[in-house]
């Protein structure tokens, strides 16, 4: 398998992970550590990049200007931690494609107010623990925890995106 199937392989796997996950935890390096803060995923079909939306008076705006870094986390019936970096984009025609009403109750502004920027994270690697049978993750974890077993079984993966 080339490594384009490789990497089209993982990103096809991570988008069935969080395709249904409206919300990530999205961490940023700040000047006194690691910040978290739940962020909505733009509803745009994962291909490498997610999407999100801040205003530039907001600490993520700054802290995405000092360092681009960040990791993402995705949580429902499986776990997934992104890596990646952050570019803030201001593009008003792709604002407009991602906008939707709700926004304006939350940001307090239309989809034409300057304040408002993008937050495209490039993945480059994924780190997934599928939790679909309960039974065979505590049995897993349970291997774990009293050493009977040092191997990642078949509960963690990594995947290489980029």
């Amino acid at each position: 398998m080339s490594t384009y199937e490789k990497n089209q392989e993982a990103i096809e796997k991570v988008r069935d992970l969080i395709k249904d996950i409206d919300v990530a935890m999205l961490t940023t390096i700040s000047s006194d550590g690691l910040v978290s803060r739940p962020m909505s995923t733009q509803e745009v079909e994962f291909d490498g990049d997610l999407w999100f939306m801040t205003q530039k008076d907001k600490s993520v705006y700054r802290e995405l200007l000092e360092n681009k870094n960040v990791n993402l986390a995705y949580v429902d019936k499986s776990y997934v931690s992104v890596r990646g970096e952050a570019e803030l984009i201001e593009d008003k025609a792709k604002l407009k494609e991602l906008w939707s009403p709700m926004y304006e109750k939350f940001f307090g502004v239309s989809s034409d107010d300057p304040s408002l920027v993008l937050i495209k994270v490039k993945a480059e690697t994924a780190e997934y623990w599928e939790a679909g049978n309960r039974m065979k993750l505590v049995k897993n974890m349970f291997k774990k925890l009293t050493g009977k077993e040092n191997d990642e079984s078949d509960l963690n993966k990594t995947v290489e995106l980029n």
